[in-house]
């Protein structure tokens, strides 16, 4: 038995290698499936033959104009089916819902942001506010709910995977926002939630695995102070879904006053409303809520700490010094081999990063100093929807084919046998 479900689940691997090759590509002769992927002629046969059949995958015939000695057709050439499935991706910020109509390809079909007011939203009214904003987006598309086989949502804040909820995020006045139950009581998909930060870690993974694997680290610097974390390769949440909550840990017991309520926090000292407030010589203990920062709020800090403003300049100095304490802190625990900063906050690194070495070296044994590699990447909203789609096309993949996704799937179907299997 546990050589025939090894073998199973090798088969079932495979055919998810042709399928992520597929999209990542785009078509393919079947020859060059098998170089790409390194699996046997015979195994590419078996797999692609088995995905035309489920309408998963489509034939085309190649445009390569044939040789003048050549006899045959042309080579055919395999794609994804666009249309085989749909997913929707939602990005929930501060007033405002991001919304992607996705195919099985991996492709945006349409997208749309929605504003909704963040100050009355909580669990008893943002979730007809989201099903009604989700339902209105599919009906302007052309695509039934029934089309639709997954809802994949990302968020700010607090978030729980295991609930579906958001514990709290500064996107809503109220704290437990359910989010799965209610989507999938309306549109009978699968639905999953996650960190908006870690969705920019699962879109860096994607992108660029060669770079962005085994152990590393993405922080984002931006309205609020998010983590995402990869260990052994693959993206770490904890028991909950809430690790890596980099934004909330501690650096100064009963100090500024967070977001959260707490005080404190890495965040009170590293967000917009943070540096607005260090700079503006307010105390400690004033409400974040008070605080008028945001975009705006940090492009005049930035523009001031350009201009030598001295204010401007020591708070972007002090925080730099805060991030690298935490910085010093994460290193140690796990000895990330790749550090990634982005965000909105990144465009004020140049002030921030002689404090940021400085709080390293003075928590820091040198030789944990040096283990690591720091990219300081530009901000790009649109990594937090990459990183949707790429997890829910690997879910999508896995869910046709049986693998195991924590939810019931559809049996495998066994593919013909002409010849041995061979594992990538």
């Amino acid at each position: 038995m546990t050589r025939k479900a090894d073998r199973d689940q090798i088969r079932r691997q495979n055919r998810s290698i042709v399928l992520q090759a597929l999209r990542r590509n785009g078509p393919m002769a079947r020859i060059d499936l098998g170089q790409a992927t390194r699996l046997s002629p015979a195994t590419v046969t078996a797999i692609t033959s088995d995905l035309l059949e489920q309408g998963l995958i489509l034939n085309l015939e190649s445009e390569e104009p044939k040789a003048p000695l050549a006899r045959g057709r042309p080579r055919a050439l395999l794609k994804l089916n666009p249309e085989a499935v749909y997913t929707v991706g939602v990005r929930l910020a501060v007033n405002s819902i991001d919304l992607s109509l996705v195919d099985f390809s991996g492709q945006v079909v349409t997208e749309e942001r929605l504003r909704f007011d963040t100050a009355s939203a909580d669990a008893s009214s943002f979730p007809d506010t989201l099903t009604e904003a989700i339902r209105l987006f599919l009906q302007t598309a052309g695509i039934g709910p029934d089309r639709v086989r997954e809802i994949g949502v990302a968020a700010q804040g607090v978030v729980e995977t295991e609930t579906g909820m958001v514990a709290w995020s500064p996107a809503f006045a109220g704290r437990k926002i359910p989010i799965v139950g209610p989507l999938h009581e309306a549109f009978g998909a699968d639905c999953h939630i996650s960190n908006d930060t870690n969705m920019i870690t699962e879109a860096l993974h994607w992108s660029d695995p060669n770079r962005y694997s085994g152990t590393f680290a993405v922080i984002m610097l931006d309205y609020g102070v998010g983590m995402g974390l990869y260990l052994d390769n693959r993206l770490f949440s904890g028991a909950s879904g809430t690790a890596a909550e980099f934004g909330h840990a501690n650096h100064l017991p009963d100090g500024a006053l967070c977001r959260c309520g707490k005080k404190g926090c890495i965040e009170a000292y590293l967000s917009d409303y943070a540096l607005v407030r260090a700079a503006s010589h307010l105390p400690e203990d004033t409400d974040p809520v008070t605080i008028k920062a945001g975009v705006d709020g940090l492009a005049r800090l930035i523009a001031l700490a350009g201009s030598g403003d001295t204010d401007a300049c020591n708070a972007f100095y002090e925080a730099g010094r805060v991030l690298g304490y935490g910085l010093a802190r994460m290193i140690a625990m796990i000895d990330p081999k790749r550090v990634v900063l982005t965000g909105a906050a990144m465009r004020a690194f140049a002030f921030m990063e002689k404090g940021m070495w400085e709080g390293l070296e003075d928590a820091l044994v040198a030789d944990l100093r040096h283990n690591f590699t720091l990219d300081v990447m530009p901000w790009n909203e649109n990594l937090i929807r990459s990183g949707l789609i790429a997890q829910s096309m690997e879910r999508l993949d896995m869910d046709f084919l049986g693998l195991e996704t924590g939810s019931p799937s559809s049996p495998d179907r066994e593919a013909p046998s002409d010849g041995p299997e061979t594992p990538a």
